[in-house]
């Protein structure tokens, strides 16, 4: 489809039952969801074990052909688990395994099909081992980490960096840089000079955020009808 045909209330409705999804079969899951979140298609969305804690006005992503995936499994008891700061975007696909620590900051943007993990899942040499080696891994304030990268066990990304498109990191990169490649390298550091603006900012005034997307979504729907809608979905045309 090239637009949305939806009606503003379908669309509308559409939103409160994500909502309501969220609240009665996900956020039993968490340890703690906090507040202003918004799950797209929220079914596809797995937690397994726990604890899982995200903070507030997250944003995730998930769709039929690619879940979102936060798993925990450990032989130990008293881990830290999976901890996600706020205003931080998960797009469709991102996986994170943790069998001891995944702490990723606030105002995060983890792209389609990112994984992250802090364990190898099996030891070399005895493959037996359910677990094998573990190290935390630590994701700073405001990463933007690309399209299919990986994070391996035992990283640590500072402040402000950015990964590029199916990097794979295996060791630390430092603050205010850009790494790419297999393994990950640091090709760039950022402008000190410029300013930079966080999702932080987006959310600085959540109130008149929602009024500006609800006026959005009432011009961009605006005329759509029950019917047309209908037909587009059994009979599409040239331009839909």
């Amino acid at each position: 489809m090239r637009r949305d045909h939806r009606p503003y209330l379908i669309k509308k409705y559409k939103l409160r039952f994500e909502d309501w999804y969220v609240k009665h079969f996900l956020a039993p899951q968490f340890k703690h969801l906090g507040e202003g979140y918004t799950f797209f298609k929220p079914w596809h969305v797995e937690v397994f074990g726990e604890p899982v804690i995200v903070g507030n006005y997250a944003n995730v992503i998930a769709t039929k052909d690619q879940k979102v995936r936060l798993t925990i499994w450990s032989e130990k008891d008293d881990i830290k688990g999976i901890i996600i700061g706020d205003y931080c975007l998960i797009c469709p696909g991102v996986r994170i395994s943790s069998a001891r620590n995944i702490n990723i900051g606030n105002s995060c943007m983890l792209a389609s099909s990112v994984y992250i993990t802090d364990a190898d899942w099996h030891g070399i040499y005895d493959r037996s081992l359910p677990v094998g080696k573990a190290k935390p891994v630590n994701i700073g304030d405001n990463v933007w980490i690309g399209d299919s990268a990986i994070i391996c066990k035992g990283v640590t990304i500072g402040d402000n960096s950015i990964i590029g498109a199916g990097a794979v990191v295996t060791s630390d990169i430092p603050p205010n840089s850009i790494a790419a490649g297999n393994p990950a390298m640091v090709i760039k550091e950022l402008d000190n000079n410029e300013e930079l603006k966080t999702r932080a900012h987006w959310f600085s005034d959540y109130d008149d955020l929602q009024l500006r997307i609800d006026k959005l979504d009432r011009e961009k729907l605006d005329g759509n009808t029950v019917f047309d809608w209908l037909r587009s979905l059994v009979l599409p045309r040239k331009g839909d």
